[in-house]
This record gives structure tokens, sequence and C-alpha cells, in this order.
């Protein structure tokens, strides 16, 4: 697990004239020099964060409790040797993860291309650029930005039982693949799991949830009708409708056919659109349907909820 940040920024300042008006006044691409100095500047306030906070040796800092560690035990030390890309549990705890691939005697690689930057373990890539008015190469990037940890496609089982991830593309020292053991993969899906109530999208500036300009930001130059390379065929909406791409509210059925290209209103057997007639909630009602087309529950009851918080138990 290696912690970083992946960051849309407008490429540029908005001015608004005396009849409210927005105006954008695009900025130059910064240079590999502008980038290098960046890359510094992060570094220097990073770990100026972390003694302040008392988690970077300094002189005399102990540093206040570690609340996840008090809480979590476990998860925290997971969360530790994924960072260090040792093993926390098992027979091999402590041992490095396990590479495979052609061994390379390669000096640190301070830059990889344009713009980008590598300075003490901290790296900084800054030449992806979308123009005005793209809105499908927009949309291919925030798709990047919200991406997975990995691909499945990528992930195959051994058949000595472990576990390999393929790496997208080959690192500097010839590592073409990940091995680990079952517990060990199980441990790196857990220290990827993002803790409860941690939120992993955050919105700044002119973008920030209550910007007072916000609304016209996002609509600044856009045409109503514009279509995008990635946008799905019309579908039926909840209520029988289509969705219109000129809307900026999508019913759940255009979603789901975005998100995961899953059409939920194709009838399976006719090939025919389906349409919402009603919502059940009585559980008498809804057994009664589901014995009559076949698909009632088998098996044994799950049990009764677990009590609310504060109530009771029986």
């Amino acid at each position: 697990m290696n912690v970083h940040f992946h960051t849309l920024v407008l490429d540029g300042v908005f001015t608004e004239a005396p009849g409210g008006a927005l105006t954008f006044h695009p900025a130059p691409a910064p240079s590999d020099a502008e980038v290098a100095a960046s890359l510094a500047t992060i570094r220097h306030r990073v770990q100026r964060l972390l003694v302040r906070h008392g988690l970077e040796p300094a002189d005399e800092a102990t540093g206040p409790a570690d609340r996840f560690a008090d809480e979590s035990p476990v998860l925290a030390g997971i969360v530790g040797a994924s960072v260090q890309g040792r093993v926390a549990l098992g027979q091999r705890a402590g041992a490095r993860v396990r590479r495979l691939g052609d061994a390379r005697d390669t000096p640190t690689v301070m830059s990889r291309g344009l713009r980008q930057a590598h300075l003490e373990g901290f790296d900084l890539h800054a030449n992806v650029w979308v123009s005005a008015n793209d809105r499908a190469g927009l949309e291919r990037l925030c798709r990047y930005i919200l991406r997975p940890p990995f691909a499945q496609e990528r992930l195959r089982l051994r058949s000595d039982g472990r576990v390999a991830l393929e790496l997208k593309t080959a690192w500097h020292d010839g590592t073409r693949e990940l091995v680990f053991e079952p517990l060990e993969f199980l441990e790196r899906l857990a220290a990827m799991t993002p803790r409860p109530e941690t939120n992993l999208l955050i919105c700044h500036g002119l973008l920030a949830p209550r910007a007072r300009w916000r609304e016209r930001v996002v609509a600044h130059g856009r045409v109503a009708s514009e279509p995008t390379a990635l946008a799905p065929p019309l579908v039926a909406g909840a209520e029988g409708t289509t969705a219109k791409s000129s809307s900026r509210a999508w019913s759940w059925a255009a979603l789901m056919h975005r998100a995961f290209a899953i059409d939920v209103l194709a009838c399976p057997h006719c090939g025919g659109r389906l349409r919402l007639i009603g919502t059940l909630h009585d559980p008498a009602v809804i057994r009664k349907i589901l014995a009559h087309v076949g698909m009632a529950r088998s098996g044994p009851s799950p049990g009764p909820a677990p009590p609310e918080l504060g109530a009771a138990a029986p």
C-alpha cells in the first residue's frame, strides 16, 4: 500500500465581472523545474506536519498515543506492514512480499518523463491535461482517479494455491508479479479497505460543496445537449420515461448502465423494456408474489435483526 493522492485541479483561475459573468483565465503548463520545486515544498511540509504530530523521528519527539493502534491493534499492524511491503501475519510475518520478474541493477529513478519528479520517496506526476470542452476526456480522467486499487483481470490463483497479482507495467527493478499466500493477500485487502466514515473524495476551492461559485463554475462553457463518447444509450427511467442527456439528474437505471454496463430494465425473456409499476413493502405480499413466480425463499430464517443501540435484548 502506497499512500498517494489523485488530484484534479482547474488549470487556471476564474474572475467575476461586474455583471456577474464568470471568465476563465488559463494558466501556462508548469515546467519540469516548477514541478520539482513543488515536490520539494510538498515533502518539506509533509515532514513538518508529521513532526508536529509526533509521527516522524525528531529530537525528543515522542508524539501522542496512536488511537488507531489502541482501537484496532491488529489492523494497525497490517496497515503498517503493507506500507513497508512486508507480511504481518502467519509463518512469514516480517518477511518481504514475494516478487517475480527480471532483477535489474538500476539507480534510483529521479524522473520518468515530462513534469515528473522524484525526491527521497516522494513522487509528483503533473503531465496529464484535458483540453477545454473535452467532456469525454474529462470523464476518462475522472474514472481513472476513482479506479479501484487493482483490476480483477490481473489477479489469478496459482496452481500452488498462492495468489499472484500481475503489475500493469514492470517496476524499475524488474518486478512483474507480486505473489501472496492467501492470508497475506487478505492482509492487503484489509489494509486497502477504507475505515468507517472515512471520506475518500474531497473537493476544495470553487468545487467545494458550499462554494458560492460552484454551480456557475460547473456549468461554465458547457453546451446543454453536448454528447459524450462514453454516454450510455437512452434507457427507460424509473417511471418508464427516457433519461435525457441534458438533464443533470440521472435515473438509477441510467447510472447502473453507465457505471457497470448493465441494462437493468431489459427483459431477460423477450428483450422488451421493463417498467416500474409499484414498490412493495409488506412481507406477506412479497412472499405471495415470489411463491407465484416460483422464486419463494427456501432455507432457515436468518433470525431477528440485532437490537438497536441502547435497546435491551430480550
